[in-house]
């Protein structure tokens, strides 16, 4: 798909509810990822734009940040231990990078009552695949806004409605050349239940 042109303003692209896209993000560009009405998460991927193996790591990133609570001066790592990106400012400090991304498995898990959904995970493979990314491929994402506490005791996991509000953000800066992925994610539970747009935009280096 063709990738978003910024001029010198700061433009906002919206995602409609329960979709996904993709883009390149090149070395030093700014990501700026919107919650323009509140309580929505978003689910993110980023490839090396050079070499698609090269892909972000739940399990790399929380191994050096010591800390499933990811914000702002926390790096996001491949699963080849680079840095692909840097949180630069964060407005809610909650974010999640345990859970996958939805799918229709999950759907026919956690809501059997509702009309199954492909979710953030079909969503993420219809949009990376003009770049080669086949659906094996798509690892855990980076949950943008989406609310899992831990019980210190039993490890048990809870997802709970965001706590980000209307306008709130995450920025990222690119450590290289990236294709990332980015949905308005489909899960009821994550999003407080109901759908909303995620909007992002682009601040070049």
């Amino acid at each position: 798909m063709p990738v978003p042109l910024f001029g010198g303003g700061e433009v906002n692209v919206t995602i409609p509810e329960r979709s996904g896209t993709a883009f390149r993000l090149k070395t030093g560009d700014t990501l700026v990822v919107v919650d323009p009405r509140g309580c929505q998460v978003a689910d993110l991927l980023a490839f090396n734009a050079d070499d698609m193996d090269e892909v972000i790591s739940s399990g790399r990133t929380l191994d050096y940040a010591e800390t499933i609570r990811l914000t702002a001066g926390h790096k996001l790592y491949s699963n080849r231990s680079r840095v692909m990106l840097d949180i630069t400012d964060d407005t809610v400090g909650v974010h999640d990078f345990l859970l996958t991304p939805c799918s229709y498995d999950t759907f026919h898990h956690f809501y059997p009552d509702l009309p199954p959904h492909r979710g953030c995970f079909g969503n993420l493979a219809a949009a990376l695949e003009p770049y080669g990314v086949t659906p094996d491929r798509i690892p855990v994402a980076f949950n943008c806004f989406m609310n899992v506490p831990v019980d210190g005791t039993t490890g048990r996991l809870s997802v709970l409605p965001p706590i980000s509000k209307a306008g709130d953000t995450i920025t990222f800066r690119a450590a290289m050349d990236l294709v990332i992925g980015l949905t308005a994610c489909s899960a009821p539970a994550s999003n407080g239940g109901s759908f909303k747009p995620i909007e992002y935009r682009i601040e070049p280096a």
